[in-house]
Parts: structure tokens; sequence; C-alpha cells
């Protein structure tokens, strides 16, 4: 399996202000959730999808892709191997399968995704 870019997301101080303000600025449609994670729609037939969220009380922004692994724990276990850091997880999404987060040796978090058999593109 390769290992494609999924998904990603940004984090924001104020979340409905990071909403808006890519939604304005790319043009992009942003369906809020009842907990307030914005999923993203480009609207174009290339690129991926993502989400804007509020940032959490003591998290820093942040700006991440997801990429889609077969084992999540495995590539943890990797990560920390070449001087990455666990973030979280893994941890379920639902039905759609699983997600973790590690930060590279220089801080940048990356998301990872193991999904559901019936979600996988």
């Amino acid at each position: 399996m390769s290992n494609p870019v999924l998904h990603f997301e940004i984090g924001g101080a104020d979340g409905a202000r990071s909403r808006r303000f890519y939604a304005e600025l790319f043009g992009w449609s942003v369906t809020t959730e009842d907990h307030g994670y914005g999923v993203v729609s480009t609207g174009g037939s290339t690129g991926i999808g993502g989400g804007i969220m509020q940032a959490p009380d003591g998290v820093r922004p942040w700006v991440t892709v997801y990429v889609q692994v077969d084992d999540l724990e495995k590539s943890l276990e990797r990560a920390e191997e070449l001087g990455g850091s666990r973030i979280m997880g893994p941890a379920p999404i639902g039905d759609m399968g699983e997600v973790a987060m590690f930060a590279d040796p220089d801080g940048n978090p990356i998301g990872l995704l193991r999904l559901a058999p019936e979600e996988a593109p």
C-alpha cells in the first residue's frame, strides 16, 4: 500500500474566525458540525479535503496533514526511532477507523489515519 495524504487540518486560536478566513480566501465550502469541527470541501476535482477547528486550550494553533497507514502503532514506533515523538493515539474516530499523531524532529505535527475497510479509497 502507498501512504497517501488523505486530509489536512487547521487548528486555529479562534475556530470560527479560521473557518471564515479560509472559506473567504479560497472559496472553500466549510460545513460546521455540532462539535465545532468545520469539514472543508475545496470544490476542486483534485487535491484533498480537510477540516478547520478550534485549537484546544493550552494547544498552539497548527496546520497538519494526515497520512494513511496500515498500522498506527508500528508507524508511531518508527517515527520515534527516527527522532520524532508521539503526540497522541491511536484513538478511534467513530466508524471511520483510527487516528494518531506524532511530531517530527522539528516539532511539526503529523497525523496518521488507519481507515476502516469500507472507508478506504
